[in-house]
């Protein structure tokens, strides 16, 4: 009898690491925890880790540098070493690691479930990539276009301090912040996108605890000439085709962006004026879950070769 895979979350008590650990009960795998007193000591994390086919970091880049630190060093002392799927900035665009957003392209998932060390994508990219990468690789956008994101995700995406500060009376009703034009998440969508010229992305927070719109205005004129909305939306809809999370349905005259909350899904459309001359194209999700929590789960199923329910 084959025994069960063993995950381990580092990080488990954070608001990633709770869902994760929930959505795992779905799987057929065993979930190997640390005894909550014990859950910042290194040796007692190291021995969890040890255990693990895979283990799951939900913890803030630096702590999951030194976790990927400690889990290189089995190998020199003579150790296994699990695989590792990283829900942390850190590693979103670090060579040897594969970019969890099976989606991405025809041959991404096999990629993950070749990958040793697999980074689960953030948020915000999961939306934006979804939309820019097909119209890059279709030939449509040229990588230079002019890419301005706009995306106003739940508060839960913002940690503890956000939440707090959100669910008490009087939290701000919207928030637009990132205003330097230096988000973290900008090389990540950069890279995976395959833009040559660095977006202007502007994020914002509403007074809703999950899900995420991200917008993209588009000046049909400044694309591949010749290129329609009617392409557009083709190109999305072949390119998602065979997908069970993406799916690409009609345009709206509105949007509420908290309708994909719980769900693992994401929903792309094609907006445009009467004239076809301007275009938004639009990405709906949960920020916890297509955009962290359930690309999780998509990814360790991949990298443990089993099926999501």
């Amino acid at each position: 009898m084959v025994s069960e895979p063993v995950v381990f979350i580092d990080g488990e008590a954070g608001t990633t690491g709770l869902e994760i650990s929930e959505r795992l009960l779905s799987l057929p795998v065993q979930i190997h925890s640390v005894d909550p007193a014990r859950r910042k000591d290194p040796q007692a994390r190291a021995e969890a880790m040890q255990a693990a086919d895979l283990v799951v970091l939900c913890l803030p880049d630096d702590a999951s540098r030194d976790a990927v630190e400690m889990i290189g060093q089995f190998s020199a002392q003579g150790k296994r070493a699990p695989k590792i799927l990283d829900a942390s900035t850190a590693f979103r665009t670090a060579p040897g690691w594969v970019y969890g957003f099976p989606e991405l392209a025809a041959d991404q998932p096999e990629a993950i479930m070749r990958a040793e060390r697999v980074s689960n994508p953030g948020c915000y990219p999961t939306g934006a990539i979804a939309l820019l990468r097909p119209l890059i690789d279709a030939g449509v956008m040229e990588p230079s276009f002019p890419v301005t994101i706009n995306a106003v995700s739940g508060y839960t995406g913002g940690g503890r301090t956000m939440i707090e500060e959100q669910e008490r009376a009087g939290g701000p009703a919207f928030l637009l912040y990132g205003l330097n034009l230096a988000h973290k998440h900008l090389p990540e969508i950069r890279q995976h996108a395959l833009l040559d010229r660095r977006p202007i992305f502007v994020p914002s927070v509403g007074h809703f605890p999950r899900g995420m719109i991200v917008s993209i205005p588009v000046h049909m004129d400044l694309l591949v000439k010749g290129t329609t909305v009617e392409d557009l939306r083709r190109i999305l809809e072949e390119h998602y085709a065979a997908s069970s999370f993406v799916t690409v349905a009609g345009p709206e005259n509105t949007l509420v962006a908290d309708t994909m909350a719980g769900s693992d899904g994401m929903e792309l459309r094609v907006h445009a004026d009467a004239e076809g001359r301007h275009a938004v194209l639009t990405a709906r999700l949960d920020n916890l879950g297509k955009g962290a929590s359930g690309a999780a789960i998509q990814n360790i199923a991949l990298m443990l070769g089993i099926s999501p329910n």
